[in-house]
């Protein structure tokens, strides 16, 4: 076993199923990891069974063919088993050689753990961290990615898991702020020893975090982060359920010109990686065509007073504002802008206000009425979801917004896991990167950088009954 930098060695036992046991087989382990050598699916239930217990009063051994049963060892038992912590002795060939007490006190804690029903093919869960808004104004969408994420690991268990491991789901909340993000990060990787991530939703938050799982060799897919810079950094292990805000930003820019007929449009952004990555794109996009924006301005996340912008709005005649941010801020602004008087004036944003809480931020929906956002073809539409939407509805529950591409990114790193037989997330990443993945989304398949390598942004619009749908006409 591993002690700071001290290689050591450990022995395990092989044991059939309803036979005695067999023998004993040397194991070579170094920082933690199995040396080359050893077969990893022998040794690895072993190492567990047998490794520091890190002052753990119990150990959890899973029983074979127990569907998940665990059984708890007492003080005393996990006593014994931590003996196999004792290292050993090399001499000058290099083989180790044990001395008769600790080959005794070894073998007692093997033929413990056998008669505990410790196989040689035990499995253990493994988990997987779902990181983002779990609280704070942002709350509702970290409650879309658990929701679906939750349900893609529970379908994903009961069909063998991954590589016969079931899926355990660690929820990490970064509240959207980048420190916090970190923060979630660092314990995802060191605490929980997350073999993979869905997260975060917050581009602020994506990008920080994903330099701490890139230097960890963790695979990430975010269900929500536009900015380009996401996947724009080389790191390997780096993917995205969605599209960009380069390509959401033109789908936006082009919709104002061609069918809103925007001539005067006034671009507001809410100061955040996220929103005014999406502003100046879109913004790019309608200079292009020439429309230069009249006005682009930024406001503070949290601001609920937007009376001195309103008036700037009016002051230029805008016949169209369009917002990058999220809906915490959407909602007030819309309204202040009817409340003033600008009733006829054209409101846009982004897939940062697809959620039902934009009804409640905006004081209700006779406010929202008319707004138009982008965001991706609606999955609950698709014939891949039908059996996965009729379970949410049928349990009470509107799988609206992220939800289905929370699910859809699950099924991402399980397919990729499974399909490299292998937890590594590097091997993970080099199949997903090879291979396309049917998922509850349709089909979805990656380039070099994590990107999709087909976007599908689109326009929907909020009517009088606080709720949002997909328009038909699109240019």
């Amino acid at each position: 076993m591993h002690f700071g930098d001290v290689c050591c060695y450990s022995w395990v036992a092989h044991r059939a199923p309803s036979r005695l046991l067999l023998g004993l087989t040397r194991v070579a382990l170094f920082r933690g990891r199995v040396a080359p050598s050893a077969p990893e699916a022998i040794v690895k239930p072993y190492c567990k069974a047998f490794g520091p217990l890190n002052g753990a009063s119990t150990r959890h051994f899973r029983l074979p063919k127990s569907n998940g049963t665990r059984l708890a060892l007492s003080k005393k038992q996990s006593c014994i088993c931590s003996i196999m912590k004792v290292p050993t002795k090399k001499i000058s060939s290099g083989a180790p050689l044990m001395s008769h007490t600790f080959y005794r006190k070894g073998f007692l804690a093997i033929a413990v753990a056998t008669a505990l029903g410790v196989s040689s093919f035990a499995q253990a869960d493994v988990k997987i961290g779902v990181a983002g808004p779990m609280t704070g104004a942002n709350a509702s969408f970290g409650q879309q990615y658990m929701k679906g994420a939750q349900a893609a690991a529970d379908a994903i268990n009961k069909a063998g898991g991954v590589n016969g491991e079931k899926i355990v789901i660690v929820a990490g909340d970064d509240a959207c702020e980048p420190k916090q993000a970190v923060a979630v990060a660092n314990r995802l990787v060191d605490q929980e020893k997350v073999i993979g991530v869905v997260g975060h939703f917050c581009s602020s938050s994506t990008i920080p975090a994903s330099e701490i799982y890139g230097d960890a060799g963790v695979i990430a897919i975010t269900p929500g982060s536009t900015n380009p810079a996401v996947t724009e950094r080389g790191l390997k292990e780096m993917f995205r359920m969605c599209g960009r805000d380069d390509q959401q930003g033109i789908v936006a820019g082009d919709y104002i010109v061609d069918v809103l007929k925007g001539k005067k449009v006034a671009v507001i952004n809410d100061k955040d990686t996220y929103g005014k990555g999406l502003a100046d794109a879109t913004a790019k996009q309608l200079t292009a065509r020439g429309v230069k924006p009249i006005l682009e301005e930024g406001l503070t996340r949290g601001e609920k007073d937007f009376s001195a912008l309103v008036t700037k709005i009016r002051s230029v005649g805008a016949d169209v504002v369009y917002f990058g941010g999220l809906h915490p801020e959407a909602g007030p602004l819309v309204r202040q802008m009817r409340e003033q008087g600008l009733k006829d004036v054209k409101f846009m944003s982004d897939d940062g206000v697809v959620t039902d809480e934009l009804v409640t931020t905006a004081g209700g929906a006779q406010y929202v009425d008319g707004v138009y956002m982008t965001f991706g073809a609606d999955p609950r539409a698709l014939p891949d979801s039908k059996a996965v939407v009729d379970e949410f509805r049928k349990a009470g529950y509107e799988p609206e917004g992220y939800t289905l591409y929370a699910y859809a990114s699950i099924q991402a790193l399980a397919a990729g896991f499974n399909g490299a037989k292998s937890n590594k997330s590097d091997k993970a990443a080099e199949w997903l990167k090879a291979n396309p993945v049917k998922t509850v989304m349709g089909e979805k398949a990656w380039d070099a950088k994590g990107d999709l390598k087909v976007s599908d942004y689109v326009v929907y619009q909020w009517d009088a009954t606080g709720k949002y749908k997909q328009l038909e006409k699109q240019k």
